[in-house]
């Protein structure tokens, strides 16, 4: 995949570090994702920027034509906005289903393969989980895998079953886990 290149700035307007990408932002010219697109020209009007299509296109696509500073400022938060695509939020679905977690679970001593004709799943009730440690960073987009992990653990799996007096652990590598 190629990246696109930024739009030209000079050291005083030196654009702000983009904001989370789409993996799928492929466009081989920066103009392209702001003229080509019904979503471009969206985020070039949420951006500020107000000019003519004519002219917004000569902008675009001559390299030597000066545009101001402030014009060259709102071209790059539009591109940028139009290379970020905010995050749904979790649906009912997400966080009132109920979790199977199949792989080693141990609770006290007894450890064993969860998910199995002689175990059946360990069942979580996502219902009684506080969502909101979780919403939050996904919905700004700075949730990781390894924070959704132990997030979901406290908040969710937690509220469930409790931390438990003889406690639990996944004590493996590997698990499975479906929503149902």
């Amino acid at each position: 995949m190629e990246v696109p290149s930024a739009p030209p700035s000079t050291t005083s307007c030196a654009p702000k570090s983009p904001r989370h990408r789409l993996s799928t932002y492929s466009a081989k010219h920066w103009h392209a994702q702001l003229t080509g697109t019904r979503r471009g020209y969206e985020a070039l009007g949420i951006a500020g920027l107000d000019v003519r299509p004519d002219t917004l296109i000569k902008w675009l696509s001559d390299p030597e034509y000066n545009v101001r500073c402030s014009y060259r400022g709102l071209i790059h938060t539009a591109y940028e906005n139009v290379a970020f695509v905010a995050a749904e939020p979790l649906t009912d679905t997400v966080k009132n289903g109920t979790y199977e977690i199949s792989g080693l679970v141990r609770t006290g001593a007894d450890e064993r393969e969860r998910g199995t004709r002689r175990a059946a799943p360990l069942r979580i009730d996502a219902s009684r989980g506080d969502w909101t440690e979780i919403e939050t960073p996904w919905l700004a987009g700075d949730l990781r895998d390894d924070d959704f992990e132990e997030l979901f653990v406290d908040e969710v799996i937690v509220s469930d079953i409790g931390a438990g007096t003889d406690g639990w652990e996944f004590s493996g590598s590997s698990y499975t886990v479906e929503l149902r």
